[in-house]
This record gives C-alpha cells, sequence and structure tokens, in this order.
C-alpha cells in the first residue's frame, strides 16, 4: 500500500494536479484549504479527503506533508507536522521524486506555459503514448489538469514562482518567454534571468532547451545554453532561420491561425489549423509541434489534430454570449498577457466594442509594472479596474490601490470622460456593467484571481433583461 500524503494548500493549480496524480497511482491523498473551491470540490469527487480550514488534527495519518508556497512556517498543520516528525517539503522539493521513472516534459516561461503544456500533453494522449500530466489549468480536450499515465513522458508546467521549476531535471525543457514577473520572489529583471538559467543547469546531459527565438529573454537562453555546451533548438514566428518556423500565417475562418510549419528551412507540415485565437497561440503550437518533432512522433498526424484543440479555462474561454454580448475570461496577470489577449480579441472581433476588465494581481507586481500595464490596457475601448487582488500578500505597498492606475489612465488622450472605471468590489463592477454594456460589445475578464464571478454575475445579469429591441 502507498503512503498516506497531506497537501497544505490543495486548492491551487499546482498541489491540486500533483494530488490528482498521486490519487491515481494509489496513494491515500488528503488536504486542506481556507475555502472550498471547484478545484477542492473535484478532488473529493475523486476520493480525496477535503479539510476546509487549516487545523492541527488535518494531518492525522500523513507520512508527507506537502504546502503550497503561499502557506507559512507558522501553519497550525505545518508546526504538528514537525512536531510529529513528519517531513515538510514544499514542491520544488519533491518534484524529482515525482516525476522519477519519466522523462519529463517541462514547460517554462512567464507566458504561454499553461496552454502550451495542454497542448503537448493532448497530442501525446491522442498519439496513444499515455503521458503523465500537470497542468496550471483545466484542459478542455483533457477534461482535467493532472493524469498519471503509463507511458514514458511527464509533461509538466514548470511554474518559476517560488523557484519551484529548479526541482525538475528536464529531458525536454520549452521555454516560451523570459520577462520579468513575482517581484515579490525575483526583485531585479536579473534575478529573474538567474532563476531561468538554473533551470537550464538542470536539463539533463541527454536532454534539450526548446526556446523561442522571438522573445529577447527566452533568445538569451538559447545563448546561454549554447554557452553551456547544451543542445538547445529555437521556434520562431518571425525568424526564417530558426529551426521550427511558421510561416504563412493568416487568418482563418474558425477565429484563429493557420500557419505552414518549416523545420530547417523545409515545409514539414501544414497547414496547420488552430481554433484558439492570437498569434501567441501560433507561437505556442509552434512549441508543442517542435516537442512531438523532438521525441520522434508524426509532425503531420500532430499538426492535423491542433485543429481540435480547444485550449484550457481561463485561457480565452468564452464564458457565454447574451442579447448580443459577448463575456470571454482569461487568466492574464502580466502586461505582455493582457496586450497579447487584447490583441487576439481585436483580430477575432474587429468591429466590436471591446472591454478590458482587469483585476490586478498582486500589489507588488502591480506596482513594479504599473506602466506597462497602462500601456497594454489602451488597446481597449473601455477599461474597468477592480481593486488588486492580494493573493499570498498581506498588505498593501504603502497605501497602493488600483484606483491610481484608473486616474491615470483616465487622463490619457486616448481615452474619452466615462472611458475608464474603477470597481472598488466584484459586485459593483458587474452592476457597473450591466448599465453600461450594448449589443455588440466584447467583454474581457482579465485576472488570475477571483474576478471570473464577474462573468458569472454579468451573464446572469443578462439573461434576466429583455432584448434591446423587444
Amino acid at each position: 500500500m502507498e503512503k498516506h500524503v497531506h497537501f497544505i494548500g490543495i486548492g491551487g493549480s499546482g498541489l491540486s494536479a500533483i494530488a490528482t496524480v498521486l490519487l491515481q497511482r494509489g496513494y491515500t491523498v488528503s488536504g486542506s484549504d481556507r475555502q472550498a473551491s471547484p478545484a477542492t470540490r473535484r478532488l473529493q469527487e475523486a476520493g480525496v479527503t477535503i479539510f476546509t480550514a487549516h487545523r492541527p488534527e488535518n494531518i492525522a495519518g500523513a507520512e508527507l506533508v506537502i504546502r503550497s508556497s503561499a502557506i507559512t512556517d507558522d501553519n497550525v498543520e505545518v508546526m504538528a507536522a514537525h512536531l510529529a516528525g513528519i517531513p515538510v517539503l514544499k514542491r520544488v522539493d519533491y518534484l524529482e521524486q515525482f516525476t522519477a521513472g519519466q522523462l519529463p516534459v517541462a514547460v517554462a516561461g512567464t507566458h504561454g506555459k499553461t496552454t502550451t503544456t495542454s497542448l503537448i500533453a493532448w497530442l501525446l494522449t491522442v498519439l496513444e503514448k499515455d503521458p503523465s500530466y500537470v497542468i496550471g489549468g483545466v484542459s478542455a480536450n483533457l477534461a482535467g489538469n493532472a493524469h498519471a499515465g503509463t507511458g514514458q513522458y511527464f509533461v509538466i508546467e514548470a511554474d518559476e514562482y517560488d523557484y519551484m521549476f529548479l526541482g525538475l531535471r528536464p529531458w525536454i525543457a520549452v521555454v516560451t518567454y523570459v520577462e520579468h514577473d513575482h517581484p515579490d520572489c525575483y526583485p531585479t529583471p536579473r534575478d529573474f534571468e538567474r532563476a531561468f538559467e538554473a533551470f537550464i543547469d538542470r536539463i539533463l546531459p541527454d536532454g534539450t532547451l526548446l526556446a523561442c527565438a522571438d522573445d529577447p529573454g527566452a533568445a538569451a537562453m538559447l545563448a546561454y545554453a549554447a554557452r553551456q555546451g547544451q543542445r538547445s533548438v529555437s521556434y520562431s514566428i518571425r525568424h526564417e532561420a530558426a529551426d521550427y518556423f511558421a510561416g504563412n500565417v493568416t487568418p482563418n475562418t474558425n477565429g484563429g491561425f493557420s500557419f505552414d510549419l518549416y523545420h530547417s528551412g523545409h515545409r514539414a507540415a501544414g497547414p496547420v489549423q488552430l481554433q484558439v485565437p492570437g498569434l501567441h497561440n501560433v507561437s505556442n503550437a509552434l512549441a508543442a509541434l517542435g516537442v512531438i518533432d523532438l521525441l520522434g512522433l508524426s509532425l503531420a498526424s500532430a499538426s492535423q489534430l491542433c485543429a481540435d484543440f480547444r485550449g484550457t479555462g481561463r485561457r480565452f474561454e468564452l464564458r457565454g454570449e447574451v442579447n448580443g454580448i459577448t463575456v470571454i475570461d482569461y487568466y492574464a496577470h502580466h502586461p505582455t498577457e493582457i496586450r497579447a489577449t487584447l490583441a487576439a480579441a481585436r483580430a477575432r472581433f474587429p468591429d466590436r466594442r471591446l472591454w478590458a476588465v482587469w483585476q490586478p494581481h498582486t500589489y507588488s507586481r502591480t506596482q513594479a509594472l504599473q506602466s506597462e500595464f497602462i500601456n497594454a490596457l489602451q488597446a481597449a475601448d473601455r477599461v474597468v479596474i477592480t481593486e488588486i487582488f492580494a493573493a499570498r500578500e498581506t498588505a498593501p505597498v504603502d497605501g497602493y490601490s488600483a484606483s491610481q492606475i484608473v486616474d491615470i489612465l483616465a487622463q490619457l488622450p486616448h481615452f474619452e470622460a466615462g472611458d475608464v472605471f474603477f470597481g472598488s468590489t466584484l459586485a459593483q463592477t458587474s452592476e457597473l456593467l450591466l448599465s453600461a454594456l450594448q449589443p455588440g460589445d466584447v467583454v474581457l475578464v482579465l485576472s488570475a484571481g477571483d474576478a471570473d464571478q464577474i462573468s458569472t454575475q454579468v451573464l446572469k445579469g443578462l439573461s434576466a433583461m429583455p432584448p434591446a429591441d423587444a
């Protein structure tokens, strides 16, 4: 009988996925979180014992405790485990053991890693390789975020927060973008870059780095790998000299883009059809197809399968359309993600008014990247900003508030009076939208926190209203 593992903070995307894999491997799994969530409910239905609230007695019977990065040393379950002599690990301490016996395909980067991980896992599944996988979101095609496979590959989203990805020993390491993030963990851009260099240093001796040549930060990782003597290959939607290149990129009738895949200068497959929108998803698909080729599998088959890829939850997720108003969720907490999402929406809905409803995520990130956020949000026609979602942070930085960004945006010549709003609560934000939306509007709810509730509330409110022409 396998041992009992208890998770503190089990509702997070990383721990919930690991818990799922261990449960499928036959472990006894329990976990606690401050409140119930869709993730904890899925785990409970699968057979995990879930505790709502942290209590010392929750760890009873556990032989190993794994805690979220947000869980502090003074957590009552952490202290109880130490007193009982039970090992307490963070993900970074457990991942090498967790992936042992399989070949890890690890996808890292500031942006795009969830979608790319999901696509690789799904392609390998359909190609009958039965991979294990851990994804930072719920895959629409796989109907989950984790699986304990019997195949030789383990596809895992390599999260850089709290240096988690340094617990992996990848056989193939994908790096999508390297753009400064998590200032609470990496105070300077150079600190962030050094972490990615350390990740590359952990690639197995016979392994490969696959990185995006279009992003300066990822391109710097290709150069670093070359200096270290590590095998590396590139992918690009801009540079034909890249090992994997997307040529003839054009919008298609499915709402995404189509492209031809070139490998080492020769057309290898295509046209690859995507229904997930945005040029950034061409890049993500290119990375996934590069992995398929590096694994020696059929590029032709994988390229055809891309047309059926539906993405992951809260990654340009169409929540609904009522009275001609479209509501979309996107898990975005960085200016580049917001910029790419708005560009994708503009390409998909070229003649419609775009509302960006943004919930800033953490005080430190919002303040450090304020100028970049302001620039990115100007791609929208209307902007609504909620108060900052604190996440793991406990207090504002010097009283800093998202209302300060609203004041700056409202004064820019790009916007007219009444184009920029502040919603102090999610309920107030929903009411504001319901009073202002018009048929034809597209609402993009951009949040890595709990602002997806706005989408639910707005769609419910719109459904209760009579049609505009009634």
